[in-house]
C-alpha cells in the first residue's frame, strides 16, 4: 500500500494538467504530496487548477525552444523537476486519408509525438544529468491497434515506442520512462467525440472485458504507481489502462465477450 504522502519533496511537471487525465494527475500526485506544476496552452485553467499562480505555467509542447524555456524558467524559480507525466495531447475525428486535412495530421503529430519528445528530451537529459526522476507518457489503445485514426493512431504508436527507447537511453542513470495506454476515458475531449455522434457509449461499453467506461482518475491511479517507489524496477512497459477492451476485441466473432455469471 503506498504512503498517502509518498511524494513529499518531489516536484512534478503535468503537460496538459489543466483538464482531463491531466487534471486528475494534478490532484493525486498534490494529494499524496507533491509540488505540482501545472503547465498548459490554455493558462487561465493551469492557474486554476494549480491552486498557486506560480505553478501554473503556459506551455506550448510542440514547441521544443518554448519548453527549453519553461525548463530555464522553473530552475530560476528554483523548481526541480522531479517527476514528469505527458498528458498533453489533441485527438482527431475518424476520417479517412482523402478527408483528413494535412493540417490536423500535423498538429496531432506536433502536439501528442513531437510535445512527448520535446518534455521528455529537456526535463528527462535533466533528471539523467542528475542520476534520478520517473516519467510517464500517455499513450493510447489506439496506439497498437489498426484504427481510422491516421495520424492519432500512428501518433500514440510512435510515443509507445520512444518511451522504449528512453527508458534504454537513461535508465543507467536512474530515469524511468514508462508508458500508459488509456482505453475510452470520459475525458471532455471524447464526451465531445459523443456529443457529435462520432462516438456510441454504449458499444464502447459493450467491447471491453468489464463493460465499463474508464474515469481521468482511473488512469491517474496507474500513473501514480509508476512514478512511485513501489514500481522502482518497472521501466520501458506500456500499460493498458482499459477496461480490457484489449482483450475483448476477437471476441466478436464468437458472438461476444460472455455475459455477467448468474447463481447456479
Amino acid at each position: 500500500m503506498q504512503d498517502n504522502k509518498s511524494f513529499v519533496g518531489k516536484t512534478a511537471l503535468v503537460t496538459g494538467g489543466a483538464s482531463g487525465i491531466g487534471r486528475a494527475c494534478v490532484e493525486l500526485l498534490r494529494q499524496r504530496g507533491a509540488t505540482v506544476v501545472v503547465a498548459d496552452v490554455n493558462h487561465e485553467a493551469a492557474m486554476h487548477v494549480a491552486l498557486q499562480p506560480e505553478l501554473a505555467r503556459y506551455a506550448d509542447v510542440s514547441d521544443h525552444a518554448q519548453i527549453a524555456a519553461l525548463a530555464d524558467a522553473l530552475h530560476a524559480d528554483g523548481l526541480t523537476i522531479d517527476l514528469l507525466v505527458n498528458c498533453a495531447g489533441i485527438v482527431q475525428s475518424p476520417l479517412s486519408p482523402h478527408a483528413l486535412e494535412h493540417r490536423r495530421y500535423r498538429d496531432v503529430m506536433s502536439i501528442d509525438l513531437d510535445g512527448t519528445y520535446n518534455c521528455c528530451a529537456v526535463f528527462g537529459t535533466a533528471m539523467a544529468q542528475r542520476g534520478m526522476g520517473a516519467i510517464v507518457n500517455i499513450a493510447s489503445v489506439a496506439g497498437m491497434r489498426s484504427m481510422p485514426l491516421y495520424a492519432y493512431s500512428p501518433a500514440k504508436a510512435a510515443v509507445i515506442n520512444l518511451t522504449a527507447c528512453l527508458a534504454a537511453e537513461w535508465g543507467r542513470s536512474g530515469v524511468r520512462v514508462n508508458a500508459i495506454s488509456p482505453g475510452y476515458t470520459v475525458t471532455a475531449a471524447l464526451q465531445g467525440q459523443i456529443d457529435l455522434g462520432l462516438r456510441d457509449p454504449e458499444k464502447l461499453k459493450e467491447n471491453s472485458a468489464l463493460g465499463l467506461l474508464i474515469k481521468p482518475e482511473d488512469i491517474a491511479n496507474a500513473v501514480i504507481f509508476l512514478l512511485s517507489d513501489e514500481a522502482s524496477v518497472i521501466t520501458g512497459i506500456n500499460l493498458p489502462v482499459d477496461a480490457g477492451w484489449l482483450v475483448s476485441g476477437s471476441w466478436s466473432t464468437f458472438g461476444g465477450v460472455r455475459p455477467r455469471y448468474t447463481a447456479a
